[in-house]
């Protein structure tokens, strides 16, 4: 009986942290951490009239949001003192004229605004030319993929026609980095020695990016042609490996075949002399 009793007691005294537990692991959970922690900007911002808020509902969908950097990262001000937030001894900014956008974002995109500035497009900048906000948009900034360069966007300035062919340059020079990565990944994954080949393969992909802000197809088509002649050296260099790699298989399959044939000979010699 007193057994029974001091099970029951234990049952119960666990059956009582549950509450506890499930605190724990709600607070834990990093969406909900992330929302306790949300800064004083959205705090503010988000529950004002829509002209206040748009800007929060916009940037929660940007690739800023997915990458942690929110409102003070751009705009400056004290995210965790409401009434320093907009306070320019905080290091405050506000936000920037036209021809100042593309210093505003190169603080962080230093080597983007230098591509920039020296295309068509930033030689044109206080003169009607696009900014970074113009494509990228201003609080859903979107990542720079080549789905950014479309007819819609691209003929709210001029023809699409020049665009139209960078874009198919670059397009498939992009589907061969993406190929070259994959393939690297998969002998990384079996402990294959790659650390060369990542350093080509990502100093290749930052000279493709750079292509992205330059408007001058002649450029373009040089340098994309450049770079997949490297990448099809890297192709090489795998579709090497892949062929050691077969003969490896061949060569493991035909040991484990001999030994099998040696293994039923022997069998076959003791059963002829038992």
């Amino acid at each position: 009986m007193r057994y029974r009793e001091i099970i029951m007691a234990n049952f119960m005294r666990l059956f009582s942290l549950i509450p506890l537990i499930l605190i724990a692991l709600l607070l834990t959970r990093p969406g909900l951490a992330q929302e306790t922690a949300e800064i004083v900007c959205i705090q503010c911002h988000s529950g004002l009239p829509e002209i206040y808020s748009q800007p929060i509902r916009l940037w929660r969908g940007s690739i800023h949001a997915e990458n942690d950097i929110a409102c003070h990262d751009c705009h400056g001000g004290d995210p965790q003192d409401a009434a320093n937030a907009m306070n320019p001894q905080r290091g405050f900014l506000g936000v920037p004229q036209e021809p100042d956008i593309p210093a505003f974002c190169g603080r962080c995109h230093v080597g983007v605004m230098r591509d920039y500035l020296a295309s068509a497009h930033g030689l044109a900048l206080g003169r009607g030319g696009p900014t970074c906000v113009t494509c990228h948009g201003n609080h859903q900034v979107l990542k720079a993929t080549l789905e950014l360069i479309n007819e819609k966007s691209c003929s709210r300035c001029h023809s699409y026609e020049r665009a139209r062919t960078i874009r198919a340059a670059m397009q498939e020079t992009e589907g061969l980095l993406v190929a070259t990565e994959t393939r690297l990944n998969d002998f990384k994954k079996i402990g294959s020695n790659t650390e060369k080949l990542e350093k080509e393969l990502f100093s290749l992909r930052n000279s493709f990016h750079s292509l992205f802000h330059n408007v001058n197809l002649e450029t373009v088509n040089k340098q994309a042609a450049r770079i997949q002649l490297e990448l099809k050296k890297i192709q090489a260099v795998l579709t090497e490996w892949d062929q050691a790699v077969q003969r490896r298989k061949i060569a493991g399959a035909l040991a484990v075949s001999v030994m099998l044939l040696i293994a039923l000979l022997a069998h076959l010699v003791r059963k002829t002399y038992d």
